[in-house]
């Protein structure tokens, strides 16, 4: 993939302390730890305000992770475009269908190493079921997903467990909503 901030060394090692000093003044604890995997999906949790990228970007420059996440192609229009891309922005196109799944699954059977982190709402609007596109993802290029989360409440940000899919997509989407189900967003709807 391309350059990012999350993994030029100098800058990842810089930008690290950066966050850690940050989240302590602003008074946020961090848990969990990456995974020894070199593949999969971050579904990132609940996603209620633009405030999530700023401290979901702390968190992962805390926990060095090299990651790409996707958002709306808006968001990478001029003079933004350069910095989201050099963050490990991919720009979605959510107006059409253009087999998004199909190629991200394709980038991580053609990847050593990948994390693609994926807001599982796909808004920051109240919605009554998550998108399942970040599950057919995990699937299909059979990597697992890390749970990655914001607690607003808590002030809690980190990493849960990494989950194995099991192909019952009922089955897992459970478990997923059942760590989730105390997590509190910025702006619970």
């Amino acid at each position: 993939m391309k350059m990012t901030i999350f993994n030029m060394p100098v800058i990842k090692t810089a930008a690290h302390w950066i966050a850690r000093l940050i989240l302590k003044i602003l008074g946020w604890k961090i848990k969990g730890e990456l995974p020894d995997v070199k593949k999969y999906v971050m579904i990132a949790a609940p996603h209620t305000t633009n405030w999530d990228f700023f401290y979901g970007l702390l968190m992962i420059l805390y926990f060095k992770n090299d990651v790409y996440w996707m958002g709306k192609e808006q968001i990478f229009r001029f003079p933004f475009s350069g910095i989201m891309k050099w963050f490990g922005g991919l720009p979605v196109d959510r107006s059409r269908s253009n087999n998004l799944v199909q190629a991200t699954i394709e980038q991580f059977n053609n990847s050593e190493k990948l994390v693609v982190v994926i807001p599982p709402e796909g808004s920051r609007s109240k919605v009554n079921s998550w998108k399942t596109g970040f599950y057919h993802i995990a699937v299909g290029a059979d990597v697992p997903i890390l749970l990655g989360f914001l607690d607003y409440k808590k002030k809690l940000a980190g990493y849960g467990p990494l989950l194995s899919l099991s192909g019952d997509k009922e089955v897992d989407m459970l478990k997923l909503q059942e760590f989730y189900k105390d997590i509190s967003g910025k702006f619970d709807n």
